[in-house]
């Protein structure tokens, strides 16, 4: 493994944090991989205020469009040049397999090569004149700009606010999950190091790791801070949205999700098996999008059930690091126990377990965070387990009977993040993904992302959109100019 940082970016400075020490544990083995800092309450202002100068200095004030996106590009590439490293980092921390977090790590870096690309070619507006006036809409930055994200996609996730953050001209306040810091440090190396290339500010990113209820609650409630990024549990967006509206300032909050995977009895069965293990076992189920709800045709129900519990049953569990991992340890031993309290649960529901519902034995599991691939059914959609987010890989199976009936379930949920349809009818798929409430609908396929599409979901699942050529705007201010053309006196001079 890379080594391992245990300092933090305080104000543009590396260094420790006063705060309380933070363990960060190896999934797979309960092994402490090193103790990172903290800030402290009084080192979260530090970093607000500096933020605050760096985003007012002329180096970064007046620096051009297409000069922004010339740093977005050189991050981009520090970013792909040290995929593996990041790769590593986010195994160790994370559990996820190698092969998921390089993907993550090559995301990131397209993340930022994306949003240059979009920097260098976005255009304000010269609007139609109604009076003897020319009128225009200019953006500018906001400031100091807080995201806060969650640990099971870090250095994804950070891309997704960092990016469009310093594309728009603002300085970022950055807090990791206390659970996973260890690769949101050493992004926040790289892009250190890539402001310094271009002698910067290097002010205007601060990496915080730490709790939310000290160092997010600090960065949320400084007055410099006028926007801010969130992604994690609903019921943390809603208390960061309540103190945003007490400041009147914008967030963008991606929340839970109870994702509907609906499979009709028209679609490519193969096809579809292959995408339900993916949609809900891969990241261990630990994704906000997982699809974590399966709806099936009744008339292919059992059939189609029994085929993918057998193959659940064939899905290798093992550490990240072994190249034959399909499904990794959970991200900690707390949330495995809190995982093993929902089958429990559902046990206590009525659930029939078809499969998993346990850790794995043996030595090679004993020391790690495992829970099996789980599926569950003859539970009514109503029930706790049907409703509420898991996070883990737990898959409840559902008949339907018909689509009406198959849209009321899928949408009886306080969530609407995404969806994913299994079906050879093109026109049926149209119609239903249109009826579904959910932000992302994904169609013979799942799990899929692209930079340029935007990002959002509905209900208790968000608020505000990420991704897309939009997403810089989000994080600017629009402001409107006129000019005036008549040497006539306005009507009261004199």
């Amino acid at each position: 493994m890379p080594t391992v940082p245990t300092d933090i970016l305080i104000a543009g400075q590396w260094r420790r944090g006063a705060g309380e020490p933070l363990d960060t544990v190896d999934p797979a083995t309960g092994r402490v991989l090193a103790t990172v800092s903290s800030p402290s309450t009084a080192e979260v202002f530090e970093a607000a205020e500096a933020a605050a100068r760096a985003a007012a200095e002329p180096a970064w004030r007046d620096l051009l469009p297409h000069e922004r996106a010339r740093l977005l590009h050189r991050i981009g590439e520090l970013v792909e040049q040290s995929a593996d490293e990041l790769s590593a980092l986010q195994t160790s921390d994370t559990g996820k397999t190698l092969a998921e977090t390089r993907a993550l790590a090559l995301s990131a870096a397209g993340t930022f090569r994306y949003l240059a690309a979009a920097l260098e070619t976005a255009e304000d507006t010269l609007t139609p004149s109604r009076g003897p006036y020319v009128t225009m809409s200019v953006h500018e930055p906001i400031g100091v700009v807080g995201a806060i994200n969650p640990w099971n996609s870090p250095v994804a996730s950070d891309a997704q606010k960092l990016a469009p953050a310093l594309a728009a001209g603002n300085a970022v306040l950055l807090k990791p999950a206390a659970w996973t810091p260890l690769v949101s440090l050493a992004l926040g190396r790289l892009i250190t190091r890539a402001l310094e290339e271009y002698r910067l500010p290097t002010a205007l990113l601060s990496v915080l790791p730490g709790s939310g209820r000290v160092v997010g609650d600090a960065i949320v409630r400084h007055p410099l801070v006028a926007r801010i990024g969130f992604t994690g549990g609903t019921a943390t967006g809603r208390s960061i949205a309540a103190v945003a509206a007490q400041k009147l300032i914008p967030a963008s909050l991606e929340l839970g999700g109870k994702s509907p995977t609906i499979v009709r009895a028209d679609a490519d069965l193969e096809q579809a098996l292959s995408g339900v293990l993916f949609g809900i076992f891969s990241s261990s189920g630990q994704s906000c999008i997982a699809g974590s709800r399966l709806f099936v045709a009744r008339g292919i129900y059992d059939s189609f059930v029994g085929e993918l519990v057998e193959r659940v049953r064939a899905l290798r569990v093992g550490p990240g690091t072994d190249p034959a991992t399909q499904v990794g340890p959970l991200v900690h031993h707390g949330h495995r126990d809190a995982v093993a309290a929902y089958v429990d649960l559902a046990r206590s529901e009525g659930a029939r377990v078809l499969c998993g519902g346990s850790a794995p034995e043996g030595e090679r599991y004993r020391d790690g965070a495992y829970y099996l691939p789980t599926v569950l059914d003859d539970l009514p959609n109503t029930s706790r387990t049907c409703q509420e987010e898991i996070f883990g890989p737990v898959l409840v199976a559902l008949p339907y009977d018909d689509e009406d009936d198959l849209v009321r379930q899928a949408n009886d949920s306080v969530y609407g993040l995404a969806c994913g349809i299994w079906t050879r009818d093109a026109r049926a798929a149209w119609h239903l993904a249109r009826r579904i409430e959910a932000g992302t609908v994904w169609i013979n396929t799942y799990k899929q992302f692209s930079a340029s599409t935007p990002f959002s979901g509905w209900k208790d699942s968000g608020l505000g959109t990420e991704k897309g050529r939009d997403a810089i705007r989000a994080y600017q201010r629009q402001k409107s100019l006129y000019w005036g053309t008549s040497a006539a006196p306005l009507p009261w001079a004199n």
